[in-house]
């Protein structure tokens, strides 16, 4: 039996001494794009980065799994090289570090072994276009003073450069206007395809009104209490999150009519 491209199965995540992700159990598929939605404060950060590999988020049970093989104990680098990515709610400035070294740094580390200058910059040049950038963007520094939309604009200009496997969307429609939205979810899309998987965390259904999911799932509580189509989001963003937490249990009935 082949084994599924990525899988989570039975996490446990604290940070501290608090648990935040408790059980979790998920498989992504060749090819498939699954939607994570859920409340504030009910794991799905937690979840991306306790996947990267981020030393304050401990996994204390269960594993995750890429080609079958687990990574948990790889450093985030290494797991970074194997394939998993992950793009930042918030990403960071990294002053003093060009966007253009950064980028043809990672991609020879992704490809384990330096990529010529005259193909990078074809593939770069390429990148750029799709997402409406001019060429001066990769001489900044990295993130270094970048708008809100700049910054998400980056993320995605590293996931077509990197090629991932497994790539991890945390928030990535966060804060973005409605033509950087558009513009960002195109990046996404010519990503997505028949070798790679996608988990897209996101509070809202209008992310996915661009990059449509194969799955959409809502974590509350640190554990996945429903799972479905795209018919979830449209449920989720017409009722909000309370008839289905009050359906798992997680919501008085009393709260609900106060």
């Amino acid at each position: 039996m082949t084994a599924p491209l990525f899988d989570i199965d039975a996490l446990h995540v604290k940070v501290g001494n608090k648990p935040i992700v408790k059980g979790l159990s998920l498989t992504v598929g060749a090819g498939e794009v699954h939607a994570i939605m859920g409340p504030n404060g009910s794991g799905k950060s937690t979840l991306a980065n306790a996947l990267m590999g981020h030393p304050r988020y401990v996994v204390t049970a269960g594993d995750a799994r890429l080609h079958g093989e687990s990574i948990l104990a790889d450093a985030p680098d290494v797991r970074a090289r194997k394939g998993i990515f992950l793009a930042f709610q918030y990403p960071t400035d990294v002053p003093g570090v060009s966007m253009i070294n950064f980028l043809r740094r990672a991609v020879s580390a992704r490809r384990g072994e330096k990529i010529p200058v005259r193909e990078f910059r074809k593939l770069l040049r390429a990148e750029l276009d799709g997402l409406q950038m001019d060429e001066s963007f990769v001489r900044r520094y990295v993130n270094d003073g970048f708008s809100g939309g700049e910054k998400k604009r980056a993320e995605i200009l590293q996931l077509g450069l990197l090629r991932p496997t497994m790539a991890i969307m945390d928030e990535t429609d966060s804060g973005l206007d409605i033509d950087a939205l558009r513009i960002v979810s195109e990046g996404i899309n010519r990503f997505r395809g028949e070798d790679n998987g996608i988990l897209l965390i996101t509070h809202y259904q209008r992310l996915l009104n661009y990059v449509h999911p194969d799955f959409v799932h809502v974590l509350a509580d640190g554990r996945i209490v429903k799972s479905g189509d795209f018919s979830l989001a449209e449920q989720l963003e017409a009722e909000g999150y309370d008839p289905i937490l009050q359906e798992a249990g997680l919501v008085p009935e009393a709260a609900l009519s106060s």
